[in-house]
């Protein structure tokens, strides 16, 4: 069943459910889905309602009309940057708050670029799982033609995802991108029509689920997302084997061997939502 639900008056953000895969709509098609400080605060809250969740499987960002998100919302010209700090600190970066709520979804994410990305619209899509493009996506990372630097935890993203070398080349020139370069490089796994993308989008997010156990995929991607800052294999091996020990005692393991021999669909029944356990050691 499909249905979309506006949690607030006038939400930028439109919260909809196909089956067991929930997608966030960017919703502000008259300004191309600029992003707003609310859009953020939105985002945050639909990411806090699918964790919590157990109905929902998987996430889908799409955007609303022609493009999926044309950056940061420039109505305020040149103070759009200008931040206010009261001790002096530096603020936390508005899209970099968005990317970490996407980063720590216990669900997995898949962005259905359905046209042009650029700035915090493609930065705050590198923490999905998956990226597939419309043939009418274009993206920039156009952060020095502004006079800004890259934000939205890009800098850590970006090189992960398509190599050091085409970061940099995408964040020094700020030049535009189209979809059939960021399939070559890395950044999408696949570009269709336009019309397709969404329904594509959410094969793939069904895949991603279809069989597989909620509590083994969120700790499965919170292990390999964590897994590419650690200092050797070694912490990858202490990791996976508190994983392995916390599992292994799991309901959901006597469930995925049982139903393995007996040639059955597993039905499994940890939630998400009980809590996961802590594999890395805070």
């Amino acid at each position: 069943m499909t249905g979309v639900t506006q949690s607030a008056e006038n939400p930028v953000v439109l919260f909809e459910r196909h089956g067991e895969i929930a997608v966030l709509r960017l919703h502000r098609p008259e300004r191309l889905n600029a992003f707003t400080v609310q859009m953020r605060k939105e985002i945050e809250a639909a990411f806090d309602r699918t964790d919590a969740d157990d109905e929902v499987r998987a996430v889908v960002l799409t955007g609303s009309g022609r493009a999926y998100c044309a950056g940061a919302d420039l109505a305020a010209g040149g103070d759009t940057f200008v931040a206010e700090s009261a001790d002096g600190a530096a603020p936390p970066d508005e899209g970099g708050l968005a990317s970490l709520r996407i980063y720590r979804s216990h669900k997995p994410v898949v962005v259905a670029i359905n046209g042009p990305a650029v700035g915090v619209g493609v930065t705050s899509t590198l923490p999905a799982d998956i990226r597939i493009a419309s043939d009418t996506a274009r993206f920039g990372f156009v952060f020095t033609r502004r006079g800004l630097v890259p934000e939205a935890c890009s800098s850590w993203f970006l090189p992960r995802i398509v190599g050091i070398a085409t970061a940099l080349e995408w964040t020094l020139s700020g030049r535009m991108i189209d979809a059939q370069e960021a399939l070559a490089k890395g950044l999408v796994r696949e570009v269709v029509p336009q019309d397709q993308v969404l329904d594509r989008a959410l094969e793939l997010a069904r895949g991603l689920v279809s069989g597989t156990a909620p509590v083994s995929v969120a700790l499965t991607r919170q292990m390999l997302w964590r897994m590419l800052g650690a200092e050797g294999p070694e912490v990858g091996h202490a990791v996976e084997s508190r994983g392995i020990y916390e599992r292994g005692r799991a309901a959901d393991v006597q469930e995925g061997v049982d139903a393995f021999l007996a040639k059955r669909d597993p039905k499994f029944t940890d939630r998400v939502s009980d809590g996961l356990p802590d594999l890395f050691g805070h």
